[in-house]
């Protein structure tokens, strides 16, 4: 049986040592003789590298479970870094507060700073700049639906 992203979504899901945390994302490369399986990871209050680690430890054993001692794969459990865009609503509420530069499903882009997350989307302050004034902020709720991707804008002031 060949290891898929869903049986490694699953395993991943079954192998979190602490409730808060939780599975950003699962990709599994298209070789066959020594796949790479990246398990991206997170938590309410961030994620350590023990607990990347307890999760390595898991998965390993139930792919050995599954697949047999046997099976040949490279296995990466790590974070979602800065740029890599939010995917979840938990992801959404560790980063209230912060700025955003969300791509909608009409291709446009908005930026601006996360107020709220709600079930069903998130409140975004809109940054509005007008050409010579100073720039004005207008709340918009976008649907959860409405986002093809959304990043966290880093400031380095």
């Amino acid at each position: 049986m060949a290891i898929t992203a869903t049986t490694v979504r699953e395993m991943a899901e079954a192998c979190l040592p602490e409730p808060d945390l939780f599975i950003v994302d699962v990709s599994v490369s298209a070789s066959a003789v020594r796949p790479k399986i990246v398990v991206l990871a997170d938590g309410e209050q961030g994620i350590t590298i023990s607990q990347c680690a307890t999760i390595s430890r898991r998965i390993n054993k139930r792919i050995e479970e599954t697949e047999g001692e046997e099976v040949s794969y490279v296995l990466e459990v790590s974070s979602p870094g800065v740029d890599f865009p939010l995917t979840q609503p938990k992801q959404y509420q560790r980063n209230v507060g912060r700025h955003l530069k969300v791509k909608l499903q009409d291709d446009t882009e908005k930026t601006g700073k996360l107020e709220e997350v709600t079930e069903t989307g998130i409140l975004l302050l809109e940054e509005k700049k007008q050409k010579g004034k100073k720039a004005t902020y207008e709340p918009v709720q976008i649907p959860f639906g409405e986002i093809v991707k959304a990043n966290v804008v880093i400031s380095f002031k």
